[in-house]
Formats: C-alpha cells, sequence, structure tokens
C-alpha cells in the first residue's frame, strides 16, 4: 500500500490541501499530513513535525515556491517516490534538485488526478 503525504495541509475546509485529503480518503488512498497546525481532517492527523513521517511514496505540495525553500532537504530527506506540484506551487528550482536525486517531479492538481482516476499508485 503507497502512502501519501499532503505537504502544507490546512485545517481550514475551504483550502485545497484541505479538501485533497478527504478526496484520498475517499478513494482509500493511506494520507498522512503535514501542516502549521495540529489537527484533524477527514480522520487525518495533522502534523506540525517531519521528522514523524517515513515510507512514503508520494508528496503532494500546497506550499508556494518561497516557502518550499526551507523544506527542501527535509523533503529530500523523506525520498518520496515523486512530488506532484499542485497549481501555485510551481518551482523549477526545486524540480531540478528532486530529478537530480531520482525522484519524480509531476507538475499536477491532486485533485483532477483523482477526479479523473489518473492519481497513480
Amino acid at each position: 500500500m503507497f502512502k501519501t503525504l499532503v505537504f502544507g495541509a490546512s485545517l481550514n475546509p475551504s483550502r485545497y490541501s484541505n479538501l485533497a485529503i478527504h478526496r484520498l480518503v475517499d478513494n482509500n488512498v493511506e494520507t498522512v499530513a503535514f501542516g502549521a497546525r495540529e489537527g484533524t481532517v477527514s480522520g487525518v492527523q495533522v502534523k506540525v513535525k517531519l521528522d514523524d513521517f517515513q515510507n512514503i511514496d508520494t508528496i503532494t505540495l500546497y506550499l508556494n515556491p518561497v516557502r518550499q525553500q526551507e523544506y527542501y532537504q527535509k523533503i529530500l530527506g523523506i525520498k518520496p517516490k515523486r512530488v506532484i506540484f499542485n497549481p501555485g506551487t510551481e518551482n523549477p528550482e526545486f524540480y531540478q534538485m528532486l530529478r537530480e536525486a531520482g525522484i519524480e517531479v509531476e507538475v499536477a492538481c491532486t485533485l483532477v488526478l483523482l477526479a479523473t482516476g489518473q492519481y497513480k499508485n
């Protein structure tokens, strides 16, 4: 079973990261979440420490490129198989770093991938 980390998860129901957690859970994708505030979304605990995450297949990003910079090394250290850059998170500098580390880069919308059956394991 593969696991997805929603990176930049929000407790606010109007945010796309929050909706992504709901849709991932609805699609039976094992989901974990990292955000600025602890809480629970659709039964998934949003954690504020990255040390808690292991065996992550996919990271779906919901942080703008400036905010991503402080997490470059942490994300590389998690060693996911792929990172999905959702709309507004596009970051060519980080794409290059990930590809050099052998991590697949996908510029797409997690919600669209799920809705169209293209969210791959």
